[in-house]
């Protein structure tokens, strides 16, 4: 099945720091779109330029082939999709579900499973390039879910990303983006480490950084995010208490599976420490907060 973007309407549901720019680049494209968000006002520049406002999930549901959601916590997934007013319940029929945002794969297995029975197609694609990939659309896109439903959809999933990879069946986006946050969560500390260690040497760490980031250390977050963090910018590309949420839901995956993983521990309570002092809704490179004070 082709999703022709003049004939395709596409809900997007979460119009947050990422969410934003990825409904934006759906609506360049030529699809029609309608958004939902709890604050009207993040979706405020896509209603501009002609998306459609609705009042609930479910009636964006109601109005679009394709569901797409953007949103905050696993609680979060399981009331947009499973709710009385959710999604499931009210998309159209052979309507796609697709759900970016990181989650349980427990819950993602769930909605695949009861999407199905109502003659719907989920998949979860959780991604991964924070606030610059998805402004540019060269976010990795990790999917679970059926080869069916992944081969319709994959021309939405390229207008928002550059690497997108069908990793199994339902839960293996998920599982895979637990990866994805494992490393980064020691990669962090590491970059943040790396940067207070030169200061302290009476090094210029944007000159440190030079020699770096093209070596065996290099890595997203170290060419990425130590500049901001040099540069005293600890604005949000990711927010510190949605990598929280995303550090504990690995945890607890691990934790059934009989797994130990120090270094996502350490990680997880650095990083509650930095939400503690008030750091919650700053970028995750404010771990250098904590860090510079040990």
């Amino acid at each position: 099945m082709v999703l022709n973007p003049q004939a395709t309407s596409i809900g997007f549901i979460g119009t947050g720091v990422m969410g934003k720019s990825m409904a934006g680049h759906l609506q360049k494209a030529g699809y029609k779109l309608h958004v939902y968000s709890r604050t009207r006002a993040k979706a405020e520049e896509l209603l501009a330029l002609g998306a459609q406002w609705h009042d609930s999930p479910a009636s964006l549901a109601e109005h679009s082939d394709v569901v797409i959601t953007m949103v905050g916590y696993p609680s979060d997934v399981e009331e947009v999709y499973l709710g009385e007013h959710g999604i499931v319940k009210h998309a159209k029929q052979g309507s796609y579900l697709i759900d970016m945002t990181t989650s349980s794969p427990t819950l993602a297995k769930r909605i695949e499973s009861e999407a199905k029975a109502r003659g719907l197609s989920a998949l979860d694609a959780p991604v991964s390039g924070g606030d610059i990939g998805a402004r540019e659309a060269r976010l990795s896109i990790m999917v679970g879910g059926e080869q069916a439903a992944f081969d319709a959809v994959l021309p939405i999933f390229q207008l928002m990303g550059t690497n997108i990879v069908l990793q199994g069946a339902a839960g293996a986006g998920q599982f895979t983006k637990m990866c994805n946050q494992i490393a980064i969560a020691s990669n962090m500390m590491g970059v943040v480490e790396a940067i207070v260690y030169a200061e302290k040497a009476g090094l210029d760490p944007s000159t440190v950084l030079k020699s770096i980031e093209s070596g065996a250390a290099g890595s997203w977050s170290l060419s990425n995010l130590a500049p901001r963090i040099i540069n005293g910018n600890f604005a949000p590309g990711f927010f510190v208490k949605h990598f929280i949420k995303d550090m504990g839901i690995a945890l607890q995956s691990a934790k059934e599976m009989n797994l130990e993983l120090p270094g996502l521990k350490l990680a997880h309570s650095l990083y509650e420490q930095l939400a503690a002092m008030g750091e919650g809704d700053s970028g995750t490179q404010a771990l250098y907060k904590v860090i510079s004070k040990l």
